[in-house]
């Protein structure tokens, strides 16, 4: 099979409907993610030109990936300020203020197929990659801290800088303040019915 066989094959599996567009929308993206070998998605990511950071890499081999349960989500966007914090907040209060609002945390594994899926993103208004706080341009992969280690990566972040993609990993502890303006994607309650596809 040839490299762009083989990419069509991992796009066609990652998303539902074969669209690829932003979670911004008001019904959300839909995405079927997992059910891919570790070294399957890696392989799609490289042959779609997407970069990793190296903490991208560390959570590419954290067991989630081992033999991941292929299912359907719904993918929505929220902002820190859409979710109740003018002034910004931690991040454990921003996830529980998504989830009062009826949202869930997205499994570790989406990123890379968010990634995929979302090869439109816009590009980033700057090209800094590391700077000690939120990228521009970026949505965070909203998922549960694998680890309390505040060297561990937390999770996933999609960005375009200089016109490529990138899968970046990121840290961060409780008391960095995540910006009013920060986009994350959240997962979004679907019927038990569709949820499920393997």
């Amino acid at each position: 099979m040839s490299e762009a066989a083989w990419l069509t094959v991992v796009v066609l599996l990652v998303t539902e409907d074969g669209s690829v567009g932003s979670a911004a929308g008001t019904g959300g993206l839909v995405v079927q993610v997992g059910g891919q070998s570790r070294s399957a998605i890696v392989e799609a990511l490289h042959l779609a030109g997407v970069q990793l950071n190296v903490h991208a890499q560390t959570l590419l081999t954290h067991p989630a990936f081992d033999d991941p349960l292929r299912e359907t989500l719904r993918i929505v966007e929220r902002t820190v300020e859409q979710l109740g914090f003018e002034e910004g907040a931690v991040q454990s209060r921003v996830f529980e203020a998504a989830r009062a609002q009826g949202l869930e945390l997205c499994p570790l594994v989406a990123g890379p197929y968010l990634r995929l899926t979302m090869m439109d993103q816009a590009n980033a208004p700057d090209s800094v990659l590391s700077a000690g706080r939120g990228p521009t341009g970026a949505v965070h992969i909203a998922s549960e801290p694998l680890s309390e280690d505040v060297e561990y990566p937390k999770g996933f972040y999609l960005r375009v800088v200089d016109g490529r993609a990138w899968l970046r990993g990121y840290r961060c502890d409780d008391e960095y303040v995540w910006a009013p303006g920060q986009r994350l994607a959240f997962r979004s309650p679907m019927p038990a019915e569709r949820r499920s596809v393997s």
